[in-house]
């Protein structure tokens, strides 16, 4: 990995918007991720400029995301492997959108909400040890 070269905000927070718009792109183009991202945002736009407001919080510390993300993700039909595809769908997308530090800090905070998040929707073990949302009994 090279040295990472400080960005100015509002190039970074163009990096981010480009992240977004590639990250849909590639998910809606996915066949497992397509069908699921259309059923669940009516309004792409709207959608994808929340979305840059958290990944702009998370990334550059602004303030303009309020919401909470297990919230908007639990009445969704998803599974554990979703969240496997949209993890490495991201990857791709940041990889190919931000500064390569930027990148490296988008993926860790990625991977650790796609833990929370699995781990809180999925609390359970079914009987061949695979996350499930039903208690085993």
């Amino acid at each position: 990995m090279g040295v990472a070269v400080p960005t100015s905000n509002s190039e970074s927070e163009a990096r981010i918007v480009n992240l977004v718009a590639r990250f849909y792109e590639l998910g809606r183009a996915d066949p497992v991720l397509g069908p699921l991202f259309d059923a669940a945002i009516p309004n792409y736009p709207e959608h994808m400029a929340i979305v840059a407001d958290f990944w702009s919080r998370h990334l550059l510390g602004t303030e303009r995301y309020r919401g909470n993300v297990f919230a908007s993700h639990m009445r969704l039909p998803i599974e554990p492997v979703h969240f496997d595809l949209w993890l490495k769908t991201f990857k791709q997308a940041a990889d190919e959108t931000l500064t390569p530090m930027l990148a490296q800090q988008a993926m860790a905070k990625a991977a650790h909400m796609t833990q929370s998040i699995t781990v809180g929707l999925f609390p359970y073990r079914d009987a061949e040890g695979k996350p499930t949302r039903k208690p085993p009994f």
